[in-house]
């Protein structure tokens, strides 16, 4: 199993991206290296699994990347969450704030079933706006969330509080 430190050597920090300032934390070199992938997708399996969900829901677009074999590793099935006019079918949306303006994702009317757990899978918890709007989102479709599962937290932003209610597991926090 990897460890945080070794997950964190890994990761690439991508000074600027996308403005001045931020140090974007770049997931791609795990996914390059399919022992690190394994290892990382097994290790949030291990957070998801406990909390025994119907269906687990990743977010656009890491949340993709991960959530589905996480999904898959469990023998669940999975359900995106995406931006605004992506999904083909009948959709539900919920707005968030950004740091400059606003942004909307949505979910198939159908994807779940009222009384259905739900884990929440994406690659980051920043400020937690994303995730926020994804859980309003299962709710407002009548599915508990069970658990709120990250690969890399970023503390100092202080998601957590906005998710406040919520379990929370993440494998690595900056």
């Amino acid at each position: 199993m990897l460890s945080e430190a070794l997950i964190k050597q890994i990761i690439r920090d991508v000074p600027d991206f996308p403005t001045p300032g931020v140090i974007f934390r770049d997931i791609t070199p795990i996914l390059q290296s399919p022992k690190a992938f394994r290892e990382v997708v097994d290790a949030m399996s291990e957070c998801v699994a406990p909390t025994k969900p119907d269906v687990v829901v990743g977010i656009e677009s890491r949340g993709f990347i991960l959530g589905a074999p996480v999904a898959l590793a469990l023998g669940l099935g999975f359900v995106p969450v995406r931006k605004a006019g992506k999904l083909p079918a009948d959709t539900i949306r919920a707005e968030y704030s950004l740091e400059y303006g606003t942004n909307v994702v949505e979910i198939h009317r159908d994807a779940i079933e009222a009384g259905m757990k739900i884990a929440i899978v994406d690659d980051l918890l920043a400020t937690g706006g994303t995730a926020k709007a994804s859980a309003e989102l299962v709710e407002e479709l009548g599915g508990k969330i069970v658990g709120l599962n990250f690969l890399i937290e970023l503390e100092f932003l202080a998601g957590r509080k906005l998710l406040e209610g919520h379990d929370i597991c993440t494998l690595i926090r900056y």
